[in-house]
């Protein structure tokens, strides 16, 4: 992967501003008022949470989506500039508000998510053009499969010609309610070095209920590494040298946004260091760890010192499953 590029990783695709409230004792029943300790904006979104939490590494990061010309699309910009992210390929919309999320985290409970598309809606891939995929050693897009616009052949000549130019492509997807996936998803896997689909993304997409059936069906399928995580269950990982199931770090949950996210920024710094595949699962893992340990997607993400010392303090059972 060669070093003499601006960006080390281009993160497309979903932007969003969260709207976060710290842990409630219950949802409140109509007309009930519940208190929060805390409602708090952050960043949100695939693309806008890895690439912070890259940045958070030290990488060099640009971003390309689409915001609102509103305060929170401000709010977004200024985020991700503070955060050490170039936003040089941000689009603003003429027409359509940015794209915001309502996370209600209910103590003991997963997250619950009331989420308008926004202007995420108009994002097509054509906004990314030879010159800034020249300009990139890594390529993430994230969000795949959220809105029609951003379409398979959209995404499928976009991969194939950062291929061509000796972009490592990665590949997130968003499963909004039940449908056709597998249709849209297939012909861009053949040109995806890595898919970071969960196993209740992977289960929507293929219709298995096997975490490892799963993966192994997108390798088949020309994924050259199929990713499935699982949430406190680990990961399960299948190239073609077979399959690793990764195992989960233990630490204080808080909150469980942008976990995934963070999962595949530590993944993609792992492939920027040049490391194993088993590496990269630990340091996905461990980033991923961080991130729950702290309300918000990118407010707990390890710096490079303290995802270091975590990896020497602790380690996770990695296991070769099967060769495939």
């Amino acid at each position: 992967m060669t070093n003499d590029r601006k960006y080390d990783c281009l993160c497309a695709g979903i932007l969003v501003a969260d709207h976060v409230c710290d842990p409630v004792d219950h949802l409140p029943q109509a007309g009930e008022l519940v208190l929060s300790k805390r409602l708090s904006l952050s960043i949100g979104g695939c693309a806008a949470n890895v690439a912070v939490d890259l940045a958070k590494l030290e990488r060099h990061v640009g971003v390309v989506g689409v915001i609102g010309r509103d305060i929170f699309g401000r709010f977004v910009r200024d985020f991700l500039e503070d955060s050490g992210v170039t936003c040089e390929a941000l689009v603003e919309s003429e027409t359509e508000q940015t794209s915001g999320t309502l996370i209600v985290n209910v103590r003991g409970e997963d997250r619950r998510f009331i989420h308008t598309v926004g202007a995420n809606a108009e994002f097509t891939a054509q906004e990314i053009d030879t010159d800034l995929l020249k300009n990139s050693r890594v390529l993430y897009l994230g969000g795949y499969c959220l809105s029609d616009s951003l379409t398979t052949d959209n995404v499928a000549s976009l991969f194939e010609q950062a291929q061509q130019l000796g972009v490592t492509t990665l590949l997130d997807v968003v499963i909004p309610q039940p449908g056709d996936y597998w249709s849209r998803i297939e012909p861009v896997l053949k040109f995806t070095d890595v898919f970071f689909p969960n196993e209740d993304e992977s289960r929507a997409i293929t219709g298995l209920v096997d975490p490892l059936a799963q993966a192994e069906k997108f390798h088949a399928a020309g994924a050259r590494t199929s990713v499935v995580t699982c949430g406190g269950g680990g990961a399960i990982l299948v190239n073609d040298d077979g399959a690793i199931r990764a195992g989960s770090f233990e630490v204080d949950f808080v909150d469980g946004t942008g976990s995934g996210d963070a999962f595949v920024a530590g993944f993609i710094h792992g492939l920027l260091e040049g490391v194993d595949v088993q590496r990269c699962l630990e340091y996905g893992s461990a980033l991923g760890a961080s991130c729950v340990r702290a309300i918000g997607a990118t407010t707990g993400i390890f710096r490079p010192a303290e995802l270091r010392e975590f990896l020497t303090r602790q380690k996770i059972p990695l296991a070769r499953v099967t060769e495939l």
